[in-house]
């Protein structure tokens, strides 16, 4: 099944604002969110200033090595934060996780299939196949434009919920397939931290 895997030979269309995303048709990804709150202000500034040094020192677009680099000095560190549980966590009551819960598994089998996912005190992981002609970013944008509507609704608050970029990417062979599975799992099977999460095995490895 290795079709369902990144294929640098097809059209990829590419677009970013902080992040890359990067869609392909058909394909397996694996998607991070996190809630607005969930990395401190002084923290996240630091990281914004940076990035903004490493962009002055490597000219986009990046080579694959350049991008690797990227991802490790800025991904890695925004998910050690995530899991430190800054912020409220309203993720962390259960009716909140549910009404996520319920917004992933409500397309389930109709625009995207499931694999492994887990929710967070204030972040989410996903991974998942899309079904023929979605775009990620309206999975996405659907996801948080219902949750943050009905978790607002729910505890009483205004303004964003999400951080308003997602990362997505898209899966690129069997080994970061179980690679991004094992985080997942990890997570998981953290001391009360993880609230609902699901292991289902979509494709064999």
């Amino acid at each position: 099944m290795n079709n369902i895997f990144y294929n640098p030979e097809l059209k990829t269309d590419r677009s970013r604002r902080h992040l890359p995303h990067w869609q392909q048709d058909e394909k397996l990804y694996f998607v991070t969110f996190r809630l607005a709150d969930s990395i401190p202000a002084d923290e996240l500034a630091r990281l914004v200033k940076l990035q903004e040094e490493f962009e002055l020192n490597n000219v986009r677009p990046f080579t694959p090595e350049q991008e690797k680099q990227y991802c490790y000095l800025f991904y890695e560190q925004i998910n050690n934060w995530l899991d430190n549980c800054y912020g409220e966590c309203l993720l962390e009551r259960s009716e909140n996780a549910q009404i996520v819960k319920n917004a992933l598994e409500y397309f389930d089998g109709k625009r995207y299939r499931l694999d492994h996912w887990v929710i967070m005190p204030n972040h989410l992981h996903v991974i998942l196949l899309l079904n023929e002609g979605i775009n990620i970013g309206d999975i996405t944008h659907s996801w948080k434009s219902y949750t943050g509507l009905q978790i607002n609704k729910r505890e009483g608050r205004t303004g964003p919920l999400w951080q308003h970029e997602s990362f997505d990417h898209i899966i690129r062979s069997d080994f970061y397939l179980n690679k991004y599975r094992d985080y997942i799992i990890a997570n998981k099977m953290k001391a009360n931290k993880a609230l609902l999460s699901r292991s289902t095995i979509l494709v064999d490895s």
